[in-house]
């Protein structure tokens, strides 16, 4: 019985299908905001298959925390989740990983934001790289009625996640440029 991917592989399918299984359960509940109003795991999916992409044009050295990461990455933020359960089932190294990726919600939005990338810079690149993909993910058109003053203050966030985070994997520093330029077209 296969229970891990050959040697040399870059990531463990496994660990993938058991963070994304745990995912899937712990948002199960939850939708998109959007109006198609789709599975919560739609956007897990996405954040995780950015992740996916940049693995296959760059070396990640902990390529499973990048992958599990991305699985997980709101579970402590949007589900009754707690840290102490995420460590159990998936190590301390995943659970501060995303403890990192989570706003602090005593915090003002924009505050926690500042607050999330700045615990990031002490994780590793591979944690740090799917705050990028998150963010990619989350520049989508914005809602309808959102003002121009909210859609200019998160494109202003994105361009400072880039600054502070980009370091992490070129692909997604490029594919994040790529998308705030895309999002920033709304603004007309």
């Amino acid at each position: 019985m296969l229970s891990e991917r050959p040697q040399g592989a870059a990531w463990s399918q496994e660990r993938f299908l058991k963070a994304y299984r745990y995912a899937a359960l712990a948002h199960k509940t939850q939708t998109m905001p959007d109006q198609d109003r789709l599975p919560y795991c739609v956007h897990v999916g996405m954040v995780t298959m950015e992740i996916c992409a940049a693995l296959t044009v760059e070396s990640f050295l902990k390529p499973n925390l990048a992958i599990q990461c991305a699985c997980l990455h709101d579970v402590l933020e949007d589900t009754a989740i707690t840290y102490a359960e995420l460590k159990a089932s998936f190590g301390s190294d995943v659970a501060d990983g995303v403890a990192a990726l989570t706003k602090n919600e005593n915090l003002s939005k924009a505050d926690a934001m500042l607050d999330s990338v700045n615990r990031l810079l002490s994780q590793p690149p591979d944690v740090r790289a799917v705050k990028l993909a998150d963010r990619i993910t989350n520049l989508q058109p914005p809602p309808p009625h959102w003002t121009l003053g909210k859609r200019r203050a998160y494109a202003k966030e994105a361009r400072m996640i880039l600054e502070k985070l980009g370091s992490a994997s070129e692909y997604l520093r490029m594919r994040l440029n790529e998308a705030i330029a895309a999002y920033e077209a709304h603004f007309c």
